[in-house]
């Protein structure tokens, strides 16, 4: 039988392969005036498509000037789905999304297809039927372009989908629903602690402790290599991640050079930035207990006996070191921070049974973000793979 590997255990019926253009009529959308943006009636774009879970009238910025002939040619109601028709981005390409407002009308932009809705069926059902995997597949089209991705009215009215009763559609359109409240929830608490966390250090390190001294006083430079080849796991740093092996941040190429005698071995508690992205965020500490290896560009120091590693750690996500650090970049083409340049920026240091309870402060508000960012990352998880199981 036709049927999803998981269901609803109230329904055994055989699902049915029905035709798009049996359930929306497809149309290009209109290629509005930039001029007259700013009044007029409410514009869906591309970008409505994907940074939002569902498109209502309220989420929707952009605004255009159109007579009401071509709004009501063009007009995007309750229940339609928008389809991105163009992309340079292969995952982007045929990304669908809901329109959810009973009461206002929108229309939508030129590189946005408007199924509108001409059959019998739940819209969140079919929102997420087209974002299951196994639906995905089946939408994007290569294009001519070397890199270029497109989807035309023509190819999306082709695609078949399988369909079950209403009612079937209606549960799993509510369970759906209620896992992306879920996730949108968790994503405001993660945020709310990063708001909270920012504004703490912001206090804590713009505070006077009457001991303001250099960088350089604190730190010492290393560049110890791995000339016996005897260190293995080889580490970036990321802006997101800090430490991460490279295994872990590039699983789809080897990014690392065959000779790594040349690379610079780092420890538990050394830090490591790269000059030219440092201005993004790239320096971190590592945590780690067993030893790895970082590419030759990266420069690495260690903090000496008078400053808490993780106290020094902080600071560096202080608006404070941020603007210290952007007065001495240099550069023309691409900013860089040189070492020197870092050993002279300034920071307040009190003493160091401040210094291990401040840290302290903020490490538990870092991990209650790790953690929240773990069930969120679950979450995501869980609701992948109800897509793959719960649709066919």
């Amino acid at each position: 039988m036709l049927v999803p590997k998981l269901r609803f255990k109230e329904f055994n019926n055989e699902w049915k392969t029905i035709n798009l253009k049996q359930i929306l009529s497809f149309k290009n959308g209109i290629n509005a005036n930039k001029d007259s943006y700013g009044r007029g009636i409410k514009y869906i774009s591309v970008g409505d498509i994907l940074n939002n879970t569902f498109i209502t009238y309220d989420k929707i910025k952009g605004l255009v000037d159109i007579n009401e002939n071509v709004l009501k040619e063009n007009s995007v109601e309750y229940g339609d789905i928008i389809f991105q028709r163009s992309s340079e981005t292969f995952t982007d390409i045929g990304q669908s999304n809901v329109y959810l407002d009973k009461e206002n009308i929108a229309t939508f932009g030129g590189f946005v297809i408007r199924g509108k809705k001409i059959g019998n069926y739940n819209p969140l059902f079919l929102n997420y039927l087209l974002k299951s995997p196994y639906n995905r597949k089946k939408i994007i089209v290569k294009g001519a372009g070397a890199q270029h991705y497109n989807i035309s009215q023509e190819e999306l009215e082709k695609i078949n989908v399988n369909f079950t009763n209403k009612n079937e559609q209606e549960k799993i359109a509510i369970l759906f629903s209620l896992l992306d409240k879920k996730i949108e929830l968790q994503k405001r608490k993660i945020e709310a602690l990063k708001i909270y966390k920012t504004g703490l250090i912001q206090r804590i390190y713009n505070k006077k402790y009457n001991n303001n001294i250099k960088i350089g006083n604190i730190i010492t430079q290393k560049s110890i290599r791995n000339s016996k080849n005897e260190v293995k796991d080889i580490y970036s740093v990321s802006n997101k991640d800090g430490f991460i092996l490279q295994t872990e941040q590039f699983q789809d190429r080897i990014v690392a050079s065959d000779d790594t005698t040349n690379y610079k071995i780092v420890e538990n508690n050394d830090f490591a930035y790269n000059p030219a992205r440092i201005n993004v965020g790239s320096i971190a500490r590592m945590n780690k207990e067993e030893k790895g290896i970082i590419s030759p560009m990266y420069i690495c120091f260690r903090c000496n006996t008078n400053i808490v590693p993780q106290y020094l750690e902080y600071f560096f996500e202080s608006s404070r070191f941020i603007y210290e650090m952007n007065k001495r970049l240099e550069g023309s083409v691409r900013m860089c921070l040189s070492y020197e340049s870092m050993t002279n920026i300034p920071i307040e240091m009190p003493n160091k049974e401040i210094q291990e309870k401040l840290s302290s402060l903020i490490n538990i508000l870092d991990n209650k973000v790790k953690s929240e960012e773990k069930q969120r990352l679950e979450l995501n998880k869980l609701k992948k793979g109800l897509l793959q199981e719960m649709f066919i």
